[in-house]
């Protein structure tokens, strides 16, 4: 297996691994696909990208049996064949990590895993064999995860790298991975990278959504480029720089994403959290967030990032530790009090916790300011509408109308509604857990801008992000976390890359002194 992958160019008159030929896909009020083809060498890694609701995962869904085209051929190794369902598509050796986890919270990881194809003592399930093939499974793929935890109690990084063991696990000769490392950190992106090094082989291959460009320069051989459901085109990785591959993508050039301007706020902390402790992680944590602040919060997965940000607004019950508002003491003791005093959390989890898949954008963007829309018990909603279309223009959410069910609009549209609920309500701290999560590289800047306006509005906000790169562009200060402590605040200013990491790598030991 190489240790590392060259650039592939595929000799005139190869056989192509996977040949998709004229694939187009409509839905209600949208055409998703139009004639779209791509190809895929034997041991290639392809690049696929475009920005939220270009089509590519709708043409990933397609390859993999989950929707029926309307027109479009598949071809595996120079054979025409039929995809009609997940089923055809597994038995033809292709599997795909979805960019929506599609996980079962009340199953173990092992059971995930295996799930269908569990090993058996006549009609029971072998449990005992079940557990060591998925420690194998990890020791192989050097993943240290416990094959008896409910996925449910996983944090979004750790229920990613099981999607990732299930795809592995399958005897698959195409990998689909749709934004895999949309919840991971710098360190676990380099394994993954090298579990895809160990999977390429002459009778493999790999299609790669990202929306992160230094990735896709590190591990594709060529890029494929959707805007608007229709192909722009294919360019080599290696002899092609990023920015031109961004504007194949949105169609025009991007303003420079330029760093967040030194804090020049006052002193006056409008939230103060004081020796925060969980049962499950936190130990101890202690900061406090200024009037028009921005605060990172870094961290290697599982440091305890999303549990400070769950127990400040009260979705995890706290051992003990005070939390303040503008300098009161306050008992938030769930999420809805927390709103109610000011702090919107935007959820990593966006399936689970950031939108309502099955009810339309505009009742999304209004459902928690109802209360503001209504007076003596009647609903004003023209309001309501008003409210969910200048939003919606706002953030640029792809979608035919207001009404449109949000399950029906890709990753990062659903995302941006997320967003756009918080910014309805209106409130004085904003909690963002990966805000950028799935989001194209234009919506990252409009983002960006959004967080800029808001803290200079003098909005107080937290965010968290895998992405060092995106913490130190945004923040002014930076809190980093390891194994549930606090081990430092850093001026933004003064912060790099490697200073982060030295604490985030900090082995704390059991009476919380760094050892």
């Amino acid at each position: 297996m190489p240790g590392n992958l060259g650039t592939i160019t595929v000799p005139a008159g190869n056989v192509p691994l996977l040949d998709i030929r004229g694939a187009s896909k409509s839905f209600p009020g949208v055409r998703a696909l139009s004639d779209v083809d791509l190809d895929l060498a034997p041991g290639e890694v392809l690049g696929l990208v475009g920005e939220n609701g270009a089509g590519k995962s709708t043409l990933m869904k397609l390859l993999s049996g989950v929707y029926a085209t309307d027109a479009g051929e598949f071809w595996i190794d120079g054979e025409n064949v039929d995809i009609s369902s997940t089923l055809d598509a597994e038995a033809l050796g292709i599997a795909i990590i979805h960019q929506e986890f599609n996980l079962v919270d009340d199953l173990t990881v092992a059971q995930n895993i295996f799930l269908g194809r569990e090993p058996r003592f006549g009609i029971f399930i072998n449990d005992r064999e079940l557990n060591r093939r998925a420690r194998e499974l990890f020791t192989r793929l050097g993943l240290g995860l416990d094959p008896k935890e409910l996925v449910g109690n996983l944090t979004v990084a750790a229920q990613q790298m099981v999607e990732i063991a299930k795809a592995m696990s399958q005897d698959a000769r195409i990998i689909i991975m749709d934004e895999p490392t949309a919840a991971l950190n710098d360190e676990e992106v380099a394994l993954l990278h090298r579990l895809i090094r160990q999977f390429i082989t002459p009778q493999t291959g790999v299609i790669y959504i990202s929306h992160r460009m230094p990735e896709l320069k590190a591990i594709t051989e060529r890029i494929t480029v959707i805007r608007d459901g229709e192909k722009v085109g294919t360019v080599q990785t290696a002899t092609t720089e990023m920015p031109e591959v961004i504007r194949m993508m949105v169609g025009r050039e991007l303003d420079a994403v330029d760093e967040v301007p030194s804090y020049c706020g006052s002193e006056e902390a409008v939230l103060e959290v004081q020796n925060l402790r969980t049962r499950a992680k936190l130990r101890d944590v202690s900061f406090h967030l200024r009037r028009g602040e921005i605060l990172g919060l870094a961290g290697l997965m599982g440091a305890g990032r999303t549990e400070t940000a769950r127990a400040i607004i009260g979705a995890d019950p706290l051992s003990s530790g005070i939390v303040k508002v503008n300098g009161r003491q306050v008992r938030i003791t769930s999420p809805t009090v927390a709103a109610r005093l000011g702090i919107c959390y935007l959820s990593e989890d966006r399936k689970q916790l950031g939108v309502l898949v099955g009810q339309s954008v505009r009742d999304n963007i209004s459902l928690p300011s109802l209360s503001e829309f209504s007076r003596f018990g009647f609903i004003n909603e023209a309001a309501i509408d008003a409210a969910a279309q200048k939003y919606v223009s706002r953030l640029k959410i792809k979608t035919p109308s207001i009404s449109q069910e949000t399950d029906k609009l890709s990753g990062g549209n659903q995302q941006k509604i997320a967003i756009a609920k918080w910014l309805v309500k209106d409130c004085d701290i904003f909690i963002f857990d990966e805000p950028t999560r799935g989001i194209d590289v234009g919506a990252k800047a409009e983002i960006y801008q959004l967080l800029r306006e808001l803290s200079e509005q003098g909005k107080a906000i937290i965010v968290i992000s895998s992405e060092l790169p995106e913490v130190l562009l945004l923040s002014h200060r930076i809190g980093v976390l390891s194994e549930g402590h606090l081990t430092g605040i850093l001026d933004a200013r003064e912060a790099t890359q490697d200073s982060i990491m030295e604490l985030a790598t900090q082995h704390i030991g059991t009476e919380g002194i760094v050892v």
